[in-house]
């Protein structure tokens, strides 16, 4: 069961990661994200990339993209609602790949970046218009984890609590 807190303000906040080349077959890398609201998942996805990436900067880079496009239409969604006046602050996608928190900040391009195919780099411009915020978080903290690989069983129950999600037997107690 997913479980909300009471907030006097709504903040999207946003967890991308991706594991680059994670399937021995194709060498496609799996990318995912949790889009979270009043401190419960809201929405959530895992899906094989359709392109092989050639980096780990390309892989989480390209993994920003979709929870951005789908941050933007949720904070539009709930102030044309009206039950906020808005949501004015970036939206904030955590991730833990150094390379693409500074890559997203920065006006050059890098020979890494290079192959980056054209649409993705709609994120460095949502950055720049502050639209969007990606920040750096370590992969401990890296909640959407469990959406992309195995985890320890400690590690994987503390990242379903902190998407909110808790066991049916712990409620009812």
């Amino acid at each position: 069961m997913v479980t909300y807190r009471r907030s006097n303000h709504l903040e999207i906040v946003e967890y991308s990661d991706s594991d680059f080349a994670g399937c021995l077959d194709s060498r496609r890398s799996t990318s995912c994200y949790i889009l979270m609201l009043a401190g419960g998942a809201v929405s959530w996805k895992s899906v094989k990339q359709t392109l092989i990436a050639s980096s780990t900067i390309e892989a989480e880079f390209i993994t920003c993209y979709e929870p951005s496009n789908h941050g933007i239409w949720l904070r539009n969604f709930i102030t044309e609602l009206r039950i906020v006046i808005g949501i004015e602050k970036p939206l904030r996608i955590n991730c833990d790949n150094k390379a693409a928190d500074l890559y997203s900040k920065n006006n050059r391009s890098s020979p890494k970046s290079k192959y980056i195919e054209i649409k993705f780099l709609v994120i460095k411009e949502r950055v720049q218009s502050l639209q969007v915020s990606i920040e750096h978080i370590s992969t401990n903290s890296m909640i959407a984890d469990p959406l992309t690989k195995c985890l320890p069983p400690k590690v994987y129950h503390e990242h379903v609590t902190h998407m909110g999600i808790v066991h049916i037997n712990d409620v009812l107690v």
